[in-house]
């Protein structure tokens, strides 16, 4: 079960709570109506264990995602948000075990840390579900871009705060250790032929995202080279999912969560990531209904090649400078931990951001049937990215800097 459904989401364009208030005036949130409880009583029976009291059912709240969530005051008084995660077949939940790696190896933290997260109250490691503690009004990095508001500052302390995890000494992890399997993700036997039961699973949108990689030999054998470097760099502790709606700023403070693919990998991948992300946010942003261009057709339907490219391409000038503030907190964490990216970071980052424009295009295509003219020059920037990826360092922001830091 999911929560982010047809028939729960709701709209970003301006502040609707779960109770449906829409307030024009507001920032942008994402609230969305949560699973009934009745469905999953595990959650109240850890919550109890835990001495935390009960959830009810009115008044919660839901942030949306891959995994049911709840979030809202218990009948004790404390503000928790509540998850749950896949379980394996044959028992336990790989994810959970992940991010209670995470959470051992987190305490490794030293005072004052820009890598902040959610506190962890506590965990039922057999019905794979994690409570963790609530920060009220706190809004996610997806709607602070939405609204302009994921400035160069915030983007720094997002740089920084990947920079300390990256950092932290994975040889004094306790258990469970951090997992050491390679990331799921680019799946590497999709690019050739996608599982039946997959493609039973997809949208001919999906499909037709997916035939822009399987038709594309340079950019297989670019996935495939970016694999082997990725094995052969230094490897550290990594998020592997890094995307805006991981970020979440709280009474001035951001954090950093969901750490349900933390292992130790190569740190190209959550730097590129955040790179992709506003890659692909400024691709959108520049078409979407109220963006401030003029008007124009939206998603580019109507619109002329190169028209699409001017507009992306003025979006990318305006965007990139966020990624480069990004990179610079990142730099000047590591060296204040005494540390150094490897020579290639750099290189790869861009490469695993070329990646993250497909999966994010994959993403996105979930509900439709076709791709529209934007996700297809998405799709070029990324297919851009992974075959020259030494050529795009200094495009995208991720270049050294010259001079010292500030």
């Amino acid at each position: 079960m999911t929560t982010t459904t047809a028939d729960t989401a709701v709209t970003t364009e301006s502040a609707v709570t779960a109770e449906g208030v829409d307030t024009a005036e507001q920032p942008t949130l994402q609230r969305f109506q949560p699973t009934d409880l009745d469905a999953a009583p595990e959650v109240n029976a850890l919550l109890e264990r835990l001495g935390l009291g009960r959830l009810d059912q009115d008044g919660l709240a839901s942030f949306g995602g891959r995994n049911d969530n709840w979030a809202g005051r218990t009948s004790g008084g404390r503000q928790v948000f509540v998850k749950t995660v896949a379980r394996a077949a044959e028992g336990g939940s790989p994810q959970l075990d992940r991010a209670l790696a995470f959470e051992h190896l987190a305490a490794h933290r030293p005072a004052g840390s820009p890598l902040r997260t959610p506190g962890h109250l506590g965990s039922d490691r057999t019905a794979a579900v994690g409570v963790y503690v609530l920060l009220p009004g706190a809004r996610s990095g997806s709607e602070l871009a939405l609204d302009d508001a994921f400035d160069e500052e915030l983007c720094r302390e997002a740089g920084r705060a990947v920079g300390a995890l990256h950092a932290l000494p994975a040889d004094r992890a306790e258990q469970p250790e951090p997992v050491t399997e390679d990331a799921p993700l680019p799946p590497m036997p999709w690019l050739e032929a996608l599982p039946w039961s997959t493609v039973q699973e997809r949208s001919m949108g999906q499909i037709a995202a997916w035939r822009l990689v399987q038709d594309d030999d340079q950019v297989i054998a670019a996935l495939h080279a970016l694999r082997a470097a990725e094995r052969a760099a230094p490897h550290a502790p990594v998020h592997c999912d890094l995307r805006f709606d991981q970020f979440l700023r709280h009474d001035g403070k951001l954090y950093l969560c969901d750490w349900e693919e933390f292992r130790l990998a190569d740190p190209a991948r959550d730097v590129g990531a955040f790179a992709g992300e506003w890659l692909f946010h400024a691709t959108y942003a520049v078409f979407a209904p109220g963006a401030g261009q003029e008007e124009g057709p939206a998603a580019g339907f109507g619109l002329d090649h190169a028209e699409i490219i001017e507009r992306g391409a003025a979006s990318l000038r305006r965007h990139t400078p966020r990624i480069t503030a990004f990179w610079q907190g990142y730099l000047e964490q590591l060296a204040l931990e005494g540390r150094a990216p490897d020579a290639g970071l750099a290189e790869r980052a861009a490469g695993f951001a070329g990646w993250h424009m497909f999966d994010r295009l994959l993403a996105t295509a979930e509900l439709h049937a076709t791709l529209n003219p934007v996700a297809r020059a998405a799709a070029g920037i990324g297919r851009t990215l992974l075959l020259n990826p030494s050529g795009s360092v200094a495009t995208i922001g991720l270049a050294q800097p010259s001079g010292s830091s500030r």
